[in-house]
């Protein structure tokens, strides 16, 4: 009999114990769950913690409650302008209505991504068809993500699941927009730099016809100074051949026929043909003795030596 005691009772304990733990079950912290009884839900939104089940009859189904990355692949997307844009983007969801979820996917977390994916790209198509290219890519990009977001989070209600962002990682032009946009750009940067060479030239003009105006205003300053200066020099020569003309009036123009010898006959290689009665030897051919005494004087003159 005792033998018997120690057998039943660690069975008791051992059978008790198993029944203790089909008959709970635990919801952690990043986890919800839902309670089915033959297939159907019949309790959801669990708190975390140890909680209670028929065993055998009811069927725990727990899911990740915290926050999903669903990277989609890049799609091609049309805007207002009917120009094809290749859209990169991703959400972050998480699981928000535990029974619908169910309801929904089945509990198959691949399928709801499929699905999710399915409402992003819908809102994506109709939000980029909205908008132009340069609407997507400016500032109003912020507000197409929120737009995004608030569409989406609405069309994956019915999916249990609740939409926290949506944002577009990359925008891109197919090759063939590509090419056409880079062409753009490339006309837009050469009229851009055409002009500026336009100005420039302009610029160089201006400045080489100021530089040219100043040069000529220079060269004739120089000369109507030079030729002041020149006429104050001649002005003052003139004036002292007059003084001394007024002076010793035949005395002067011995001397200035003497200084025209002396620069004449000073030429090497040259003949000069005059008449010799010509006013330029009227004092070789003058018989003043006082003027024939001066001009016999003179022989010893530099350049005089050498006459004939």
């Amino acid at each position: 009999m005792d033998d018997t005691k120690k057998i039943l009772i660690p069975a008791a304990v051992a059978l008790l114990a198993l029944i203790v733990y089909a008959s709970t079950f635990t919801v952690q912290q990043w986890e919800t769950a839902i309670k089915l009884r033959l297939g159907e839900i019949v309790r959801s939104g669990y708190e975390p913690g140890l909680h209670v089940k028929v065993p055998l009859l009811n069927n725990i189904m727990h899911f990740d409650a915290r926050i999903q990355t669903l990277d989609s692949r890049p799609q091609r997307f049309l805007t207002i302008e009917k120009k094809d844009v290749i859209v990169d983007s991703y959400t972050k969801w998480r699981i928000d209505n535990a029974a619908q979820f169910f309801r929904s996917t089945g509990g198959n977390s691949g399928r709801a991504e499929r699905l999710l994916s399915e409402r992003v790209n819908t809102a994506l198509r109709d939000e980029f068809g909205k908008r132009t290219i340069q609407e997507v890519v400016s500032e109003d990009r912020i507000e197409l993500m929120k737009a995004l977001t608030k569409e989406t989070d609405t069309q994956a209600a019915e999916l249990g699941v609740e939409v926290l962002d949506v944002r577009v990682k990359k925008i891109d032009l197919p090759p063939e927009v590509s090419e056409s946009v880079y062409n753009r750009m490339r006309a837009e940067r050469e009229r851009v730099a055409r002009d500026l060479r336009a100005k420039g030239a302009e610029a160089a003009e201006r400045i080489r016809a100021d530089a040219d105006r100043q040069r000529t205003v220079i060269i004739a300053d120089a000369y109507r100074e030079a030729e002041e200066t020149r006429g104050q020099g001649d002005g003052k020569a003139a004036e002292i051949y007059a003084n001394a003309y007024q002076k010793n009036p035949s005395f002067y123009a011995f001397y200035r026929s003497l200084d025209a010898y002396r620069r004449t006959f000073a030429q090497k290689d040259s003949t000069l043909v005059l008449a010799p009665d010509s006013e330029f030897f009227r004092f070789f051919n003058s018989q003043d003795p006082g003027t024939s005494a001066s001009l016999t004087d003179s022989a010893s003159l530099p350049g005089m030596a050498s006459q004939p």
